[in-house]
């Protein structure tokens, strides 16, 4: 088992000149550079690059989110890097190694709790987010993977092996108190939940289907939804495992990508039932909502990375298909939604859309760019 590590400090950002800027961070974001273990700072009012911090390690798969105040985000890496980066002086002011092999993270919704979900050796570790010393270390005997943050400085998270669902609850202490919910499915590889807090759902790798937990529910307890969405079709090989993360939420209802399918599927967000089913030109990775819930915009796995299709959520149809280019990532809207981020990895490329018009209007250079966070998701449950 690897322990928690402190490491030296990045090098001076690029980019930057003199003293840092007095400005605010709300038009701010960060993008990760995979390949490089870099992450740009980027203002998205301006269409520029702020800096580039290196040092963050195994960024291949990573993930962040911000503290309250949009001034730090927190870095989950793939090696089990947890690195904190001031985006106001472009540096890197702590990190820690606290695993083999991480898959993601979360912020409790008092900005005091960092806590990271681990392949290797398993478990979830929680950090103080000032200082990035260690709170709890939850074993579980088990990958874990689905971790969000849900209101009352409660995580929430699922076991690959095991197939269960903890929510810890850190309200009373550093000491958490957990509720198991067994049996929940076979293996759950993500997971989301919904703005309120209220519904976590985990995609099931092992079965054709998705669990849900209703979090008001007293006893809580873990339904089988969307049960057999593929059955009477062939199934296909799986390039690669959509993301949760990206469930697009428009009205009364859910676009989520389908494992394995050319499609996404419309689910009605109360009874948690399919009620539609859009065909798309190849395999959806994220299904994103644009914050209006207008449009969903969904990229694909290999072949057809390249591409990336518009869904007009009022007629249920695809209204375009846009091709970015080789390699698109990731997505992330500016907060009211006029304009689309994406990241082009074999373009090297970061790409400004207007929503509207579904026209290119700025790129950016980036080394083998991958996902692209804004600081709006500070203030988001689950993100």
């Amino acid at each position: 088992m690897i322990g928690a590590s402190t490491l030296p400090l990045a090098a001076t950002p690029a980019f930057t000149t003199g003293a840092p800027q007095l400005r605010g961070t709300g038009d701010l974001g960060i993008v990760i550079e995979r390949a490089t273990g870099s992450v740009l700072i980027v203002d998205t009012t301006k269409h520029e690059r702020i800096a580039r911090v290196e040092g963050f390690g195994d960024i291949s798969h990573a993930s962040a989110v911000f503290s309250r105040d949009e001034r730090f985000a927190y870095v989950f890496g793939r090696d089990g890097g947890l690195t904190k980066l001031d985006i106001l002086t472009a540096e890197v002011v702590a990190r820690k190694v606290q695993s083999g092999n991480a898959i993601g993270g979360a912020i409790s919704d008092d900005g005091t709790l960092v806590a990271v979900s681990n392949y290797e050796p398993g478990g979830v570790k929680v950090f103080d987010a000032e200082t990035l010393e260690l709170v709890a270390d939850m074993e579980t005997g088990s990958k874990t993977i689905g971790l969000v943050d849900v209101p009352g400085r409660r995580f929430v998270f699922s076991t690959w092996e095991a197939g269960e669902t903890w929510i810890a609850d850190f309200s009373k202490g550093p000491a958490p108190v957990v509720t198991k919910i067994e049996e929940i499915g076979a293996n759950p590889y993500d997971a989301l939940v919904t703005a309120d807090g209220r519904h976590y759902i985990a995609g099931l790798f092992g079965e054709d289907g998705l669990a849900h937990v209703d979090l008001w529910e007293n006893p809580l307890k873990a339904r089988k939804i969307l049960a057999g969405y593929g059955r009477g079709e062939a199934p296909l090989p799986v390039y690669k495992m959509p993301h949760l993360e990206g469930w697009a939420k428009a009205s009364e209802t859910f676009y989520l990508p389908a494992i394995g399918r050319h499609g996404v599927l419309i689910v009605d967000d109360r009874s948690f039932e399919e009620v539609g089913r859009i065909p798309l030109l190849g395999q959806p990775v994220f299904a994103m909502s644009r914050p209006d819930g207008r449009q969903v915009f969904v990229n694909f796995a290999p072949p057809d990375n390249r591409f990336v299709q518009v869904i007009d959520t009022p007629s249920r149809k695809v209204v375009a298909t846009l091709e970015p280019g080789p390699g698109v990532l990731h997505m992330e809207f500016a907060p009211r939604g006029h304009e689309v981020w994406m990241s082009v990895r074999d373009e090297n490329e970061l790409q400004v859309w207007d929503t509207a018009k579904l026209e290119k209007i700025s790129s950016l250079p980036a080394e083998k760019p991958s996902g692209i966070f804004f600081t709006v998701r500070a203030h988001k449950t689950g993100l």
